[in-house]
This record gives structure tokens, sequence and C-alpha cells, in this order.
């Protein structure tokens, strides 16, 4: 018999630009995710020890995040020498499968408390910096036709027929909801402040989000990937799906996920756990799953996990009452959403990666305190959580109140 795997807490930093010049640009990596595990400490005077292993994701796991980034973050927190620690890279997905690995260990008995999250700097580390053959190797290219995420959402938007304005209408609406969120308080209980070592604020809130941002201002944005579509990338993926005459290029920078640093942490234990350290759950992990679909078009896989992640739980969609989707592309968000048949009333009620941005092995974890304090703000029971994952894989978790 399974133990419940129950959420203690989920913090997050706030999120802001991942170039030179960010607010976050000055924090090493272990030093965003090292500080979530000091507030971790001090605001449930947690004894670490009691800590079995500690769970994060990232995507560029070099330089900076290399040499199991999560093992230094450990050390930097002063956290006690007992306590393990692992990197993961399961691409965007990374720090929601960090969470659902947490969750099976919790479950299986095996272990009684263990955080998880993720951290990227996007900023320190660029995307990519990590090379490997799915990106770099011509004959790995050429035997699964990779071409760019970009294109195979415009090729998604291209084959429901979804119009520029279409995925900008999209991009608007989380534009309005993140400010609103963020304005409003929603987040407060959940994001962290980034101080420096004198304790000096650095950042206390998300400033990526342009709450200025209107339906003209999108609509002159140029496409980001037509030009990577004419260097070959369309004829490879044309070649599959050759009943379509031209890719439809809509996505830019205002309706694609945004490029940003961030960390997240995850709080997850037994009923045990709890008893023992004296923390009442504020959620559990119902049910998680991973599937992979066309690893050509790529991006989607998120529909096909939630309907598994269900069918795990033995529920169906008007058994949850939010869904959360990562917003890598406007395109991925507004198939999902078809896929399940949810309105966007109940998707992405706070915004998504569009406004706040995507910071790529920290999102699926922080995705977790955004659902988790919007069902208690609302008095709502269970959320679904759901992410494209590079390669064509998709990844679902569902949180239930407690």
């Amino acid at each position: 018999m399974t133990n419940r795997a129950y959420i203690y807490d989920a913090i997050r930093t706030p999120r802001s630009k991942g170039k030179p010049g960010g607010s976050l640009n000055e924090v090493k990596p272990f030093e965003l995710a090292a500080g979530l595990l000091r507030e971790l400490q001090s605001r449930h005077d947690l004894d670490t020890s009691y800590v079995d292993d500690i769970v994060m994701g990232c995507v560029g796991p070099i330089g900076e995040q290399g040499g199991n980034v999560t093992q230094m973050a450990v050390q930097m927190a002063d956290w006690d020498e007992s306590v393990a620690a692992v990197q993961l890279n399961r691409y965007c997905a990374s720090g929601l499968e960090a969470v659902n690995i947490a969750a099976q260990k919790v479950a299986s008995g095996w272990e009684q408390l263990v955080v998880a999250g993720g951290v990227e700097s996007m900023s320190r580390v660029p995307m990519g910096s990590d090379g490997g053959a799915a990106f770099m190797d011509p004959e790995v290219a050429l035997h699964s036709l990779s071409v760019s995420q970009g294109i195979g959402a415009d090729m998604i938007a291209t084959l429901e027929g979804w119009s520029r304005e279409d995925v900008d209408v999209f991009a608007l609406v989380s534009q309005q909801r993140a400010a609103n969120a963020r304005d409003q308080g929603y987040f407060n209980g959940s994001v962290i402040p980034v101080k420096d070592r004198n304790g000096i604020t650095i950042l206390a809130e998300d400033n990526f989000i342009r709450p200025g941002t209107t339906l003209e201002a999108l609509g002159g944005l140029n496409p980001s990937f037509e030009k990577a579509s004419r260097m070959g990338m369309a004829e490879m993926i044309l070649s599959k799906y050759n009943s379509v005459e031209k890719i439809n290029h809509v996505h830019t920078p205002g309706n694609s996920s945004g490029i940003v640093d961030g960390a997240s942490a995850v709080l997850i234990g037994s009923e045990k756990a709890g008893q023992d350290i004296g923390l009442k759950p504020r959620g559990r992990v119902v049910a998680t799953a991973v599937t992979s679909t066309d690893p050509i078009i790529m991006l989607t896989g998120p529909g096909p996990a939630a309907k598994k992640c269900l069918a795990t739980a033995g529920l169906t969609t008007s058994d949850i009452d939010l869904w959360e989707i990562n917003e890598a592309f406007a395109s991925v968000a507004m198939r999902y959403m078809k896929d399940l048949g949810v309105s966007h009333d109940v998707t992405n009620v706070n915004g998504g990666a569009i406004a706040m941005g995507h910071p790529l092995g920290a999102t699926g974890a922080m995705l977790v305190s955004t659902i988790l304090d919007e069902l208690e703000r609302r008095g709502l029971k269970r959320a679904m959580l759901s992410l494209c994952v590079g390669g064509g894989m998709g990844i679902s978790t569902i949180i239930e109140r407690v």
C-alpha cells in the first residue's frame, strides 16, 4: 500500500529577464536555489537532517549549473551534511518531473521528506549551452527531422487554422491576468525575495510582466521563426505534414515564453513526516504521468499526458477545477485546451510563461506554488499541471488541496 505524498510548502523566486542586465543576473544559479532552501528552513524551523533527498531540475547543466548544481545549493544553504541531492534534466518538464519523483519517493514509503524544484539562470548559462546531439548533430537532426520548437508551434497554429491575431489575443490575456495577480498580491505568499549576501533585496516580485501590453503592440512584432524555416526546417517538417502547403509563422517574442532567471522549491512528505516535524499539509499529489508524441511537431504532448494522468487517478475533466499549462507558445496552450475540451476561463487564470517567463528547469515546480495558492484562494479542490517537453514528450500532475 502506498503512502500519500503531501505538499507542505511550495515557494519560488521572482522571475526576471534572463539576459545580461536582468535583475537576477548578478546571482549565481546555486544561490538562487540556496535562498529558497534557507527560506524553507527558517519559515518552518526545519531540522534539515530529517530531509531524505533534494531533487531539482536544470536544463543547462553546464558551467555554473554543472557538477550537480543541486548539491552546491544544499551546501551553500548550510543544510545538514546528511542531506543528499540530485540534478535532473527532462527539458522543460524538469521542475515538475522533480516534483513527481519526490512524490513517488514518498509514496513508496522508502523516504519521508523530499524537497523538489528547479533552477535556471538563463542570463548566466544561455539556453543551449550544453549542446547535445539532439540539437548539434546533423545525423540525429536528419534522422529525427528535428526542427526548432517555434516552428513546431507555428505548425500547430497552421494545422488548427489559428491566425496571428488568435495567438496574440491569447498572449494579451496572459499579460493582463499575470499583471492583475501580481498587483493583487496573489503570488505574495509563495514568492520569496532574492537578497544579496548583505541581506539587501535584489528583487522582490516578478518584473518580466508587461502590464501595458496592447494587441496593437503585439501585432507589430516580427515572426521569430520564419528565417529558420527558410533554412531547410520547413522542408523537414512538411515532409511529414505534407497536406500543408505552407507554414503560417505566427509566433513572436510577444506570444512565446520569455527567457528568464528563477528557481523553485516544493516540500513534499508523508503524513508521518508532517507529524514528526510539526507541519500541516497544504495539498497532495494525486497522480502523475509522462508520455511522448510526435517528435517533429514536438509540442502536442501535454493533452495526452493530462488524459493519461486523469486515467491513472480515476478522474475525468469535470473533476478538475483549475488547469495550468506552461505557455511555451500560445498555440501549445490553445491546443491543450482544445484537446481536453476545457475553457480558458479555468486555464492559466493568473497568466503564464508568455507574461512571466519560463526559467526552463524551474518552471514546472513553480506551477505548483501558483496553482496551490489559487486553489486555496478560491476554495477549490483539484488542479492539473502540464507542460510540453522537447522531443515530443508531455508531463502532467494532479494536485489536490487539503
